[in-house]
């Protein structure tokens, strides 16, 4: 294994066919051995779901000399699943997840498929970095998220991740970044989450809408403060969720029935 140059597994929740994949692909290039194994459509909003009641399949699309592209109709991490247990034949080096076309700051890492592959790798104890464009607009330019997550995985390369630990690069949009910034997520929920309309017969429907209301004090450092302020956030995540401070609070409680 020693002899063979780093392999790098490339998914995301936009679709094998979505710009951004295809950008953060191409500006990966030289890193290592590329794989892309990806949703064959979209699947925003998956988190780390599995699919457990149906087959799932993957699609050779293109073998070249350092570069393989699959899809898979399965979710994020099965992709990331699937890859690892059956497909590649040796624990990737890294895996990085996107560019995907929206941002995974704040409590938005919980919901995203994007983010979802990252702790599934994460799980299988590899390095895993999720990279996004913190916008929606149509025809957005990836080159400067691509530009700083080709970076971000070329440290992470070089200088390794602590076992449990995935790294989150959300960019802000538009063409001059300040640079990246090491960060907290941000503390925030999602509020009006559901604009309400009605069918020709009066039932009601309801499409997922919503704003973002950050309640950090003023001044933390955040992924959604960094971002307004022009910078990349760069925030570090753990697929551990243990509480460590308030276990030993709760070690006081009288749980004796």
């Amino acid at each position: 294994m020693m002899d063979k140059e780093p392999l790098v597994l490339i998914t995301n929740d936009d679709g094998v066919e979505a710009e951004g994949l295809v950008e953060l692909t191409k500006s990966l290039d030289g890193l290592g051995e590329r794989v892309v194994f990806a949703p064959d459509g979209p699947r925003s909003g998956m988190s780390s779901a599995i699919t457990a009641t149906v087959p799932i399949s993957c699609t050779l699309l293109h073998r070249g000399e350092k570069l393989t592209i699959y899809s898979c109709t399965g979710t994020p991490a099965d992709c990331v699943k699937l890859a690892v247990n059956e497909i590649l034949g040796r624990q990737p080096d890294l895996l990085v997840s996107g560019a995907n076309h929206g941002g995974n700051q704040a409590i938005c890492v919980h919901y995203s498929g994007t983010m979802g592959a990252v702790v599934e790798g994460c799980i299988f104890g590899i390095p895993s970095l999720g990279v996004s464009l913190a916008g929606y607009t149509k025809g957005s330019d990836f080159s400067e998220t691509c530009r700083l997550g080709r970076i971000v995985a070329g440290q992470i390369l070089k200088e390794g991740l602590p076992r449990g630990t995935y790294l989150n690069l959300n960019v802000p949009n538009g063409s001059r970044v300040k640079g990246i910034a090491c960060c907290s997520q941000a503390d925030g929920r999602w509020i009006k989450e559901f604009c309400r309309t009605e069918n020709p017969e009066g039932i009601p429907y309801y499409w997922l809408a919503g704003e973002f209301m950050n309640l950090d004090p003023a001044g933390r450092d955040c992924d959604s403060r960094r971002l307004s302020e022009g910078y990349a956030s760069l925030v570090p995540g753990r697929i551990d969720v243990t509480d460590y401070v308030f276990l030993e609070t709760l070690k006081q409680w009288n749980l004796q029935s």
